[in-house]
């Protein structure tokens, strides 16, 4: 089994990244890095720049200068054109979990999933359909979802999918948009052990962009907060919360962000109360 404890490898290295659209600017000399086996989030507020930042990691997006390396290769020097198929081997080593899933409407759950397999691998039908119906069961979906159409699947069910899918080439890396937006807290809290599960059994590295402050405190290894264009600060969320910067501040002092400092100290009191008793 992989060591789910995250090393001092770099899985993304971030290095004066700036990005603008016309006169606004998104980034202005980003540098972070995100290590193997770690599960690293990006937060900030509207218009910080986290799901810019997300895109420029799974090339959808250019950024303007400096440097974005992802499993040691430069984003920059790749060939758009993707001539020699340097950039499809690399998007075949990630996975991603849309916001709002990302599945095809006019394809089953099991079709959804099977696709990037029919796409990039020669694999016949049969295994295809096989393969599938295990990445569902692996994200704790019944077999009969398979036969089902995104439109009939409630919000946990949908968000299960879309992360089923982002597991079909059994990628190292794999990113995760908001993962439990949207979902009520039970649902949530599934996925958040679901997450964890599978990082721990397959040793991913996991970059995920979210809202969901329980989802931080009980899941992200280290955390970077997004604002005016820079990252703001770095850490475990405990060592966020001694932070003064007003722009991490707002996450720890309204009474959402200390009803989830509060939940984590309790849970963090009764699994050592259960390792000492």
């Amino acid at each position: 089994m992989p060591d789910p404890t995250p090393s001092d490898e770099a899985v993304i290295e971030i290095s004066k990244l700036s990005t603008s659209f016309g006169d606004h600017v998104v980034h202005s000399g980003i540098d972070l890095e995100v290590r193997r086996g770690e599960i690293f989030a990006l937060i900030g507020g509207s218009g910080s720049g986290k799901s810019t930042l997300l895109r420029e990691m799974i090339l959808l997006h250019r950024p303007d200068a400096g440097s974005i390396r992802v499993l040691g290769v430069d984003l920059q020097a790749l060939d758009g054109g993707d001539a020699n198929g340097e950039t499809l081997a690399l998007r075949q080593r990630w996975g991603v979990m849309f916001q709002h899933g990302g599945l095809f409407g006019s394809l089953t759950v099991q079709e959804n999933v099977g696709l990037p397999l029919r796409e990039h691998t020669g694999l016949d039908d049969a295994l295809i359909d096989e393969i599938a119906a295990s990445k569902l069961a692996m994200t704790g979906l019944e077999p009969k979802v398979g036969a089902q159409y995104p439109s009939e699947l409630s919000g946990g069910m949908l968000k299960r999918a879309s992360l089923a899918r982002a597991l079909a080439l059994d990628p190292e890396l794999v990113f995760l948009d908001e993962p439990t937006a949207g979902l009520d807290p039970e649902s949530a809290g599934e996925v958040d052990q679901l997450v964890r599960k599978l990082r721990d059994l397959f040793g991913l590295t996991i970059v995920m962009i979210t809202h969901d402050l329980d989802l931080l405190w009980q899941l992200a290894d280290r955390v970077a907060v997004l604002a005016e264009g820079t990252v703001q600060g770095i850490g475990s969320m405990s060592e966020l919360a001694q932070m003064d910067n007003p722009a991490i501040r707002k996450f720890f002092d309204g009474p959402r962000g200390r009803a989830a400092h509060e939940q984590d100290r309790q849970q963090a009191d009764v699994h050592t109360s259960g390792e000492t008793g």
